[in-house]
């Protein structure tokens, strides 16, 4: 059900590697468990993260969701379309719902992450 090619986060984002660069965005699951997302906040290209530190927050008719950067580095690039259209989230989670990129300082952050398989066991709990 989930996407093999991308890593997972236990809070539910999830993370595309290509080259240095991880694309980062949230799950089909998270998205589905918030509801009609009507808000975002992210941060601008440039700003640096640590691995699990706050990177913005996800609003829907539901509750208020923090964000977490799976992946420490610099951001990049900024899906800015999702501050005018938060819905392309529910629409298209794992592809144009994507929120941030980061050019990753330290790749072996992405060995805490897990597999498609091991995240869908997390969810089923």
């Amino acid at each position: 059900m989930y996407p093999t090619n991308l890593k997972y986060s236990s809070e539910h984002e999830w993370v595309k590697v290509e080259g240095g660069t991880a694309t980062i965005g949230i799950t089909d699951y998270a998205q589905n468990e918030l509801g009609d997302i009507v808000y975002i906040e992210l941060p601008k290209a440039g700003t640096k993260f640590n691995a699990m530190q706050e990177f913005g927050v996800v609003e829907s008719v539901k509750t208020v969701s923090t964000l977490y950067c799976p992946v420490s580095g610099d951001i990049i690039d900024v899906n800015n379309s999702l501050s005018s259209k938060p819905e392309i989230i529910n629409n298209d989670p794992h592809g144009k719902g994507w929120m941030i990129k980061v050019k990753m300082a330290n790749p072996s952050d992405l060995d805490r992450l897990l597999s498609a398989s091991d995240y869908e066991a997390l969810i089923k709990k």
